[in-house]
């Protein structure tokens, strides 16, 4: 048998809950030095998470990150972001200054904030709005998505595209009930993949009386359900100030997503002058190391 030549440090982490197992895992390779885009994917693709983080030096940032699902490279994501700053951070390799880190990413330098409870926040790339009153597009794949996850989109406000990196379509139900007794045909959200297709759908409902002011679902092709989604919840925080719906949660709030999952994801946003920030805590689960 072939002996593998190099050994490469590797954490699994769950992101967006301090209990293992609650929240959404990223696999965080520690070092890619020398690793290709090909070797990468494949890493990303064998490790079968929604996402696989590589971390390099930065001629500008404390690091630089490159993020692959399975099939794809993304310029930026939510979960992977926070779960890697805290990879990087408990290894060791990248130090806070002022409790601040800057990640250089595809979608550019993303500014990270790391409380003195280890919860970190990322602000989002500036968000871009596309109502369904503004593109007919938008208002058929709002439909299309209707039919593959079996849901009744609230009409006014009307879903829209929100890019913050990656393209995700919002659309509100009408409660929490709605929202968890979904009934998804992912056979049909697969066959809704395809270059110029959003990343996925996000879902939300207003939780008033619960312990968080948002519940929220995504799914994607290639993924199915994402346990606990970063740019999904930041795309929700994007619509809710586009459309007005900002006095329901307040410019500050905790959304919950996961549980229809048997997770229990918690990831805190703000709105604030335009720009979108989402945090949370994050765990280590896996400590080792990957050879090639």
């Amino acid at each position: 048998m072939p002996v593998s030549s190099k050994a490469i440090p590797f954490k699994q982490v769950d992101v967006f809950t301090d209990v293992p197992f609650r929240g959404n895992p990223v696999a965080v390779v520690l070092d890619a030095t020398g690793l290709d885009a090909e070797q990468m994917q494949r890493i990303a693709a064998w490790t079968n998470l929604s996402e696989t983080t590589f971390a390099l030096p930065s001629d500008d940032c404390d690091y630089r990150l490159r993020i692959f699902t399975p099939i794809e490279e993304l310029p930026f994501a939510g979960h992977p972001t926070i779960g890697s700053a805290h990879a990087l951070i408990e290894a060791g390799i990248v130090t806070p200054t002022g409790g601040r880190l800057r990640q250089e990413c595809g979608a550019g330098v993303i500014e990270l904030t790391v409380a003195d409870d280890g919860a970190i926040t990322a602000r989002v790339p500036t968000p871009k709005v596309v109502r369904a009153e503004d593109q007919e597009h938008v208002a058929a794949l709002a439909g299309q998505w209707s039919l593959a996850l079996g849901a009744s989109f609230v009409e006014d406000p009307a879903p829209a595209l929100v890019d913050v990196g990656p393209v995700w379509l919002i659309a509100q139900i009408a409660g929490p009930e709605a929202l968890g007794a979904l009934s998804p045909d992912f056979s049909a959200i697969e066959a809704l993949g395809g270059e110029g297709s959003p990343a996925g759908a996000t879902v939300f409902a207003f939780a008033e009386g619960e312990d968080a002011a948002v519940r929220v679902r995504s799914f994607a092709p290639g993924i199915g359900e994402d346990p606990v989604c970063g740019s999904g919840n930041a795309s929700v925080g994007a619509y809710l100030a586009a459309t007005g719906l900002l006095d329901r949660t307040g410019q500050s709030y905790t959304a919950s997503q996961g549980r229809e999952m048997g997770r229990d994801g918690r990831v805190s946003v703000v709105i604030a002058a335009g720009e979108v920030s989402i945090g949370g805590h994050a765990v280590t689960v896996i400590d080792g190391e990957i050879r090639l």
